[in-house]
């Protein structure tokens, strides 16, 4: 049962580097995001031209900033969190409100984004659902399983967090890492 710490922090180690590499990969697309809707301007005021393919791309790109680095965020404690009291704990109190918070809130919420959204996606897959613009991108039901992406990356990650926390809690780790 002394590897049980190791083969956890392991398996926390490894989701906390795959959204961390989801995360940066997504923090990227902010400068695509930057010159498409730089070239989409300049097409439309400049030479009159519209871009709508590249006004898609730049939507589902800010999509997958938001959505796609989501859980990247979480892990490096960079999330909105309300900490009048969080601040002020120590880091065993700290890592039971994280814990709490994990399982009451961040979980629940994701299983009921997840369970809410599958039939949205699932349909628009079913159909290969494209833009409805003349010009538009051809694929819709990949910018809706962003969701997916949201939802499985945050469950992941809370994962992470729980076992972070409940090491620390029972006494087998010192310091909760943030990436």
């Amino acid at each position: 049962m002394s590897d049980s710490p190791t083969v956890l922090l392991t398996v926390s180690r490894a989701i906390d580097a795959l959204n961390a590499w989801l995360g940066r990969g997504c923090a990227w697309l902010t400068l695509f995001m930057v010159a498409a809707t730089t070239v989409v301007v300049l097409l439309r005021y400049g030479f009159g031209i519209g871009a709508i393919a590249l006004q898609e791309a730049v939507m589902y790109a800010h999509a997958l900033v938001f959505m796609g680095a989501a859980a990247w965020a979480l892990q490096r404690n960079a999330h909105v969190r309300v900490d009048i009291f969080y601040q002020r704990f120590g880091r065993r109190r700290q890592a039971l409100v994280d814990l709490l918070g994990t399982l009451l809130f961040l979980l629940p919420v994701c299983l009921f984004l997840g369970w809410s959204s599958w039939d949205y996606v699932a349909s628009s897959w079913a159909t290969r659902e494209v833009s409805g613009e003349s010009g538009g991108l051809k694929f819709v039901y990949l910018q809706k399983s962003i969701i997916l992406v949201l939802v499985v990356s945050l469950c992941l990650q809370g994962l992470s967090e729980l076992i972070k926390a409940g090491l620390l809690l029972a006494g087998r780790l010192q310091e909760v890492e943030h990436g």
